[in-house]
């Protein structure tokens, strides 16, 4: 996709230059812990992509992995694009949730083959312009990205260069809202706001204090149960090229709905691994994650705690996920 930062509480964290140096111990490494059946897991390295939603995968995941299987779980992290290169020269063995990224896709899964596409989530991805409620009241249309050049000068900002502003998310997010601004003629500039804390504090401070806001934001997402932000209607997308360019440059429309996905190396895949079966089993609601996520960002829990409460109250659906696994 495009998204997120928060820090990570209780877990082992690589830069991508330390990420290197597993090279040696990626899911083809086989090591001696084995899981209750006696099958050997090895070491489980998890990409681990910066916004919340993704921590509440990848805990749930990696402390299923480690406490049923036996896996050593290391969580890594990593953007979303160095992630699709880690796991094929072997440091990721898994990325827990995939946002598109088609590009990457044709490279490392149809032309190299050392990515393998592992089946959807469950999850069901939205990312949109968004306002906080009290503009949605107050000014019902601003809701039409038609009107938007109306309200321009509500928005300008010392950093917008006396047009509207745009807030978006971490620099490493992958957006279209550049060549949207472009495309559709809007009198904004997009400005870069940081991490998701950032972007979710920016809402809460723009409904408290009754100040204009225009963001980049997405679905699922555990802070629309405290704020109830509301989407612009921007062009609707249609998959239709002649309607909706697909070129970069070219972006008119709204972003397309996403079903997401997980992906594993090829490598991890060949392992023997039990934790192959784990991922590719792994599938659950927007609901489900964000409970986890919430726990982490809103209740201040460890991942790993936030994930050990989901998974105590959610057994029967765990189970489902270690069949084939020799739990």
């Amino acid at each position: 996709m495009a998204r997120r930062l928060l820090r990570l509480p209780g877990w082992i964290c690589l830069t991508a230059a330390a990420a290197l140096a597993l090279s040696a111990c990626g899911g083809g490494n086989i090591s001696t812990t084995k899981s209750a059946s006696g099958k050997t897991c090895g070491n489980l390295n998890i990409a681990m992509n910066a916004w919340t939603g993704y921590y509440a995968d990848a805990y749930v995941v990696g402390e299923i992995a480690k406490n049923k299987l036996g896996c050593n779980v290391s969580y890594v992290k990593l953007a979303e694009q160095p992630s699709w290169s880690a796991m094929a020269n072997g440091t990721v063995d898994t990325i827990l949730e995939n946002w598109g990224h088609e590009d990457l896709a044709k490279k490392y899964i149809n032309q190299e083959h050392v990515v393998e596409d592992a089946g959807l989530t469950g999850n069901q991805g939205v990312i949109g312009w968004y306002v906080p409620p009290w503009m949605a009241q107050k000014y019902p249309d601003i809701t039409n990205w038609k009107n938007l050049n109306k309200y321009a000068s509500m928005f300008k900002t010392s950093e917008s260069g006396g047009k509207g502003q745009l807030l978006d998310g971490d620099p490493s997010y992958v957006t279209n809202d550049q060549a949207l601004v472009k495309n559709l003629n809007l009198d904004y500039q997009v400005v870069v706001g940081g991490s998701e804390a950032a972007l979710i504090q920016s809402f809460r401070t723009a409904e408290k204090d009754k100040s204009p806001l225009l963001a980049y934001f997405y679905e699922p997402q555990w802070f629309f149960s405290e704020e109830k932000l509301v989407k612009v209607n921007l062009p609707k997308y249609s998959s239709n090229p002649k309607v909706c360019p697909t070129a970069p440059s070219a972006i008119k429309c709204d972003y397309p709905p996403y079903h997401l996905n997980k992906l594993i190396s090829t490598k991890f895949a060949d392992s023997g691994s039990p934790a192959v079966a784990l991922v590719k089993n792994f599938h659950w609601t927007n609901a489900d994650q964000n409970q986890v996520a919430e726990y982490i960002a809103k209740d201040g829990m460890a991942g790993p705690a936030a994930a050990d409460k989901w998974i105590a109250a959610n057994q029967s659906l765990v189970n489902q996920w270690l069949q084939g696994t020799g739990a």
